[in-house]
């Protein structure tokens, strides 16, 4: 079984913080979508990157992970596990190498993902219902807008007693309006063929929006940074910001303070009962680079004005 380091995979420290890994992850999910990058190997690389974020950005499976990574080492190599790592203790073994929830065979060692084909005294029953097949779905926040129609490719495992060849299927399935990331999408009867008259098992599709470089989600409320000049926020100004559905014009009032967020009404994602808003969060931001006239029109700025923002330190014992 190959040993996955989820931190190079992500290309970051094992220190980092879970604001860097998720940067990382969002810069690389967008790199090796299928639908953005068509090269051989960008949807494997794309599982990859998945998974080592599912992995990380959970408190509890990333210490089981650091907790592996403590008995290892590094060197010109990379890292190089324990060489008893496969039989550490607190870590599930799973025989053979095909992983049908899409994971690898490392991460369901790991944290016990999959599941196996059940007792043998059931496999000698004369019907026996196919085994269910689960793949994980990435999906656009655009695409959650309307039902999006995706073609799916996907492999039925065959049986290795009875030296049956996997199965390649496609399919096209309508992904319905207002999915959200980790929703279960079940297709009755597309999963593993039975034995005798047994029914077929079923196909699910596991829901995962891809990061956006724009939106934040929270529930069914996307959150925007809107970057602002210092003379935007005390003006006041009319400025154009990008949604969903394309751009719409709002207004900042005068004396405006960092952090002020502007609510667009309907402006967020659709699900199937509700529509949820579009909050702007400003963001007063300072050129990179001042010229003189720049710095004698602030120098009288502050010449003109008794506006002190630590005044209320000096109120405080």
């Amino acid at each position: 079984m190959e040993f996955k380091d989820y931190y190079k995979i992500l290309g970051v420290t094992a220190d980092a913080e879970a604001k860097e890994v998720k940067t990382a992850y969002r810069k690389l999910a967008r790199k090796y979508h299928p639908d953005m990058n068509p090269d051989k190997g960008s949807e494997e690389k794309f599982k990859e990157v998945a998974e080592a974020y599912q992995v990380l950005k959970d408190t509890k499976s990333r210490a089981e992970f650091d907790e592996l990574l403590k008995y290892g080492s590094r060197s010109g190599q990379g890292y190089q596990p324990p060489p008893d790592w496969q039989r550490s203790s607190g870590f599930r073994q799973q025989s053979g190498t095909h992983s049908e929830n899409g994971y690898s065979d490392f991460f369901n060692s790991m944290f016990g993902g999959g599941q196996g084909f059940g007792r043998k005294d059931n496999m000698r029953q004369q019907h026996i219902r196919g085994q269910d097949v689960e793949i994980e779905i990435p999906v656009f926040l655009e695409d959650t807008m309307g039902d999006y129609v995706k073609t799916v490719e996907y492999k039925i495992p065959g049986s290795a007693n009875n030296q049956l060849e996997d199965i390649h299927k496609k399919l096209k399935v309508t992904i319905p309006k207002g999915v959200t990331d980790g929703e279960r999408i079940r297709l009755k009867g597309q999963g593993k063929h039975g034995a005798g008259n047994g029914m077929a098992g079923d196909l699910y599709l596991h829901i995962r929006l891809v990061p956006h470089p724009l939106f934040d989600v929270q529930g069914h409320d996307l959150v925007l940074a809107l970057p602002v000049t210092p003379w935007e926020a005390v003006l006041g100004a009319k400025v154009t910001i990008p949604t969903l559905e394309g751009s719409v014009s709002i207004t900042i009032t005068p004396n405006s303070q960092s952090g002020k967020k502007l609510r667009i009404k309907g402006k967020g994602l659709k699900g199937k009962t509700i529509t949820g808003d579009l909050y702007a969060v400003l963001k007063i931001v300072l050129a990179g680079t001042t010229n003189d006239k720049a710095k004698e029109l602030w120098q009288a700025l502050s010449e003109t004005n008794d506006f002190d923002p630590r005044e209320e330190w000096s109120t405080q014992k």
